[in-house]
């Protein structure tokens, strides 16, 4: 049996220790189970929950001694520190081969052993600048499920969390194997694109002297650098270094992601086909607009709008 420890932490995230807990912790009639599910804390006793009741955790840090893979189920706050037990605790279950595993938040506790300086690893789109922050020697990959490098791994948001247990299931025993785990949680097995389909477009800003609604009043025209540079009077050198001052990114790059997110709304909100939102924000073609936003999505048009289309549609 592989053995599986989660250590938990007051205020405990439930659904992401229940994530763990799903997949490798709940014996199936017809499943081959290959999983002991356990958990620790620092402190055994009762620990707290962020949905209101207590769990009751037996066992302390010395669990971890013969884990095979150590789940860190979220981190709450990000902020608070690795205490000197917990470090070395994690530190030695990993030189002596356990894998190291992290849904979500639990990615600042990992982070905070070392463990990930100088490799790549994720969190929750919302924390993936803090992260990055706060520890500017570890990769932030903020558009990916879940990073694995194999003694290392690390998953976005919450429900990351079952892709990349099931992903560590299909990795230990097959895809068949868990294809059928999958199919009893009534999961995909493997869920297409990464997390930025998930994240919300950036939010319009009125900088620029008004260039910005401007030029969003306007996708579906044939809008070049050279218009938003003649709009402030500018050259579009100058206007690359205001883009570049103000906004962080280039002219051409900032067009482009307006593009993608306008339709974004209209795959959410109508029943439009794909060319006729191609023409809407200026990416000229179906072909264009599948490719320009797999790039900044992660997934493909079509199968963003059937995750995210709401039920309200208008035309």
């Amino acid at each position: 049996m592989h053995r599986v420890v989660a250590l938990v932490r007051p205020v405990q995230s439930t659904f992401e220790l229940g994530c763990a807990a799903e997949v490798f912790g709940t014996q199936r009639a017809g499943v081959p189970h290959y999983y002991e599910f356990e958990v620790c804390a620092e402190t055994p006793g009762p620990v707290p929950t962020s949905a209101g009741y207590t769990l009751g955790v037996s066992q302390g840090l010395s669990a971890l001694a013969s884990a095979d893979t150590v789940l860190i189920p979220g981190w709450a706050p990000v902020e608070a520190p690795l205490s000197a037990p917990v470090r070395h605790a994690l530190l030695r279950a990993h030189a002596r081969g356990a894998r190291l595993v992290t849904i979500c938040s639990g990615v600042f506790a990992l982070a905070r052993t070392g463990l990930l300086n100088g490799r790549s690893a994720t969190t929750h789109w919302a924390r993936a600048a803090q992260l990055a922050r706060e520890f500017p020697e570890v990769r932030v990959e903020p558009d990916v499920l879940y990073v694995d490098h194999g003694d290392v791994a690390t998953s976005a948001g919450a429900g990351a969390g079952i892709d990349l247990c099931l992903h560590l299931v299909r990795k230990d025993h097959g895809a068949a194997h868990a294809t059928l785990v999958s199919r009893h949680m009534v999961m995909s097995p493997h869920r297409e694109g990464g997390q930025a389909q998930y994240a919300p477009p950036a939010p319009p800003t009125d900088a620029l002297d008004g260039l910005l609604e401007w030029a969003g009043a306007r996708l579906g025209t044939a809008l070049s650098v050279g218009d938003l540079a003649a709009y402030l009077s500018v050259s579009p050198r100058t206007l690359a270094r205001r883009f570049a001052d103000q906004l962080g990114t280039s002219p051409g790059a900032w067009l482009l992601s307006r593009r993608v997110a306008e339709a974004r709304t209209l795959l959410e909100e109508t029943n439009l086909p794909v060319e006729a939102i191609a023409a809407r924000v200026g990416l000229t073609s179906a072909v264009n607009l599948r490719r320009r936003f797999r790039a900044q999505v992660g997934t493909t048009p079509g199968a963003y709008r059937r995750a995210f289309r709401g039920s309200g549609i208008r035309m």
